[in-house]
């Protein structure tokens, strides 16, 4: 009779000690297949997210976003604050693919691709270990006085953190105002951009306190995906997990000795080496089931696939599977929920390719003037609009006009006829549309009006004109 693991696990976190105070976690250096896979991919999302904001396509910026002045580059596409449910159809596309993805995978994002974990165990605890060493030595200097030696390694570690958190802080920066503006108060000197320079000394100080002090309890208390995990995961749900069948089987775990025979004793394969729990990043024991605090980085796989094999027993004692699939032998399926998360993602991407089509890349906007009624000028109604045009692309417009679709008229624009409209820019205005008084067949009439940029139409865009109810 296989036995379940215990639950008391579930009334502490191993970040905080009895009296409620902060406790340090000093994981075992990692090594093994899973953890090789995890750096590649680490290595290349780093590479992209480092290169992101300064890559340009057809003179957009890769990726920005830009909240203060709701602009937005995704994959090169300039997001303007008309274009903003877009944006927003987007980041729900995002969280639709997580959910369903967490479903099938559970928190799998959360130890390969997410941008704390990548920095933490990838950058911040690699530098850890090359300067202070392994779990032991760093528990041995935690614990040591403050002599030469420990202030000489925690001041070196403490500066690199410093200049690694102060580069992050400016590749954040260049995402949210843009590269551009990045290299703009380079270039002019920070004296000049005092409050770009005021938000970089804040992000850098934020990153800073997150590596080196936060650290995993950002995953643990921070971050609300690790709190979603209650509702999305089932016993479906692929995780990384201990396999208490086999690990505990009649008799339950039991250290090792290689003079026994552990089939005819009735142990368990678990050696209770507690190798998977000095490895974890997040301080848990993965022996007691699935936990809020596990990321699924796969290090305690890793871990004890390589005791296993020192003790000659079978690997993946620990490994990606689901409860049913340790439990009960079942097989991996598409359940209906997850085929119920994926028509809503497929509909999404439908939905969100549609108008992504249907999107003009000039925008043009014209509106009665608000308050204002017609007025009589001979025998012809006047109404005073207000416009705005917007400039999607990288190219300039040099000679906008207007004219009348449909009906014949007189419009003119406040100021100049013909005006310009910078690339990735916006003009606005005001103007006057005449129309004879019999070519009005009522009191509110649709006008279209057409939009040149020389003789080149670029945008067509309706308003509404009034006019007297009866011209008798």
């Amino acid at each position: 009779m296989s036995k379940l693991p215990d639950e008391a696990f579930r009334d502490t976190i191993g970040t905080i000690d009895e009296e409620g105070h902060r406790k340090f976690i000093f994981p075992k250096k990692p090594s093994g297949k899973f953890y090789d896979y995890r750096k590649w991919v680490s290595y290349f999302l780093l590479i992209v997210l480092i290169a992101n904001p300064f890559i340009k396509i057809n003179g957009n910026q890769f990726m920005m976003f830009n909240v203060l002045e709701r602009r937005f580059n995704i994959f090169g596409f300039p997001f303007w604050p008309q274009d903003f449910y877009l944006f927003v159809l987007f980041m729900i596309v995002g969280v639709v693919f997580v959910i369903l993805f967490t479903v099938i995978f559970g928190r799998i994002f959360c130890g390969w691709i997410c941008p704390q974990t990548i920095f933490l165990e990838m950058v911040f605890r690699r530098i850890e270990y090359w300067i202070e060493g392994d779990r032991g030595a760093q528990i041995r200097l935690s614990k040591q006085e403050w002599n030469a030696e420990k202030i000489r390694k925690k001041g070196v570690k403490w500066t690199i953190f410093l200049i690694i958190s102060f580069f992050i802080a400016n590749v954040f920066l260049a995402y949210l105002i843009s590269s551009d503006e990045l290299f703009k108060m380079i270039e002019e000197g920070p004296a000049n951009h005092i409050s770009t320079l005021i938000s970089l000394f804040i992000f850098t100080g934020v990153f800073y306190f997150v590596f080196v002090w936060f650290r995993e309890q950002v995953c643990i208390i921070a971050c609300p995906y690790g709190r979603l995990q209650g509702v999305l995961l089932d016993n479906k749900s692929i995780n990384v997990a201990y396999d208490f069948v086999r690990g505990e089987k009649e008799t339950g775990r039991a250290k090792f000795n290689k003079q026994e025979d552990r089939a005819t004793t009735g142990k368990g394969d678990c050696i209770d080496c507690k190798q998977c729990v000095n490895v974890c990043p997040t301080g848990i024991d993965i022996r007691n089931g699935t936990q809020l605090e596990c990321i699924n980085c796969t290090a305690c796989i890793d871990e004890c696939d390589t005791i296993m094999e020192s003790v000659n027993l079978p690997k993946g004692l620990i490994r990606y599977a689901s409860e049913d699939e340790i439990e009960k032998k079942d097989k991996f399926k598409f359940t209906t929920r997850m085929k119920g998360y994926s028509a809503v993602l497929f509909i999404l991407i439908g939905v969100l390719t549609g108008l992504l089509f249907l999107r003009t890349e000039v925008e043009t906007t014209i509106l009665r003037l608000p308050g204002q009624l017609y007025e009589h000028k001979g025998d012809d109604i006047s109404n005073i609009f207000t416009f705005k045009i917007i400039n999607k692309t990288n190219n300039d417009f040099d000679d906008i006009h207007f004219k009348l679709h449909g009906i014949k008229g007189i419009i003119n624009v406040v100021g100049k006829q013909d005006f310009k409209v910078k690339k990735q820019a916006m003009a606005q205005g005001t103007l006057f549309v005449q129309i004879h008084q019999y070519l009005l067949e009522n009191d509110k009439t649709k006008l279209k009006i057409e939009v040149y940029n020389g003789n080149k139409k670029i945008e067509t865009t309706t308003t509404s004109f009034l006019s007297p109810r009866s011209f008798d």
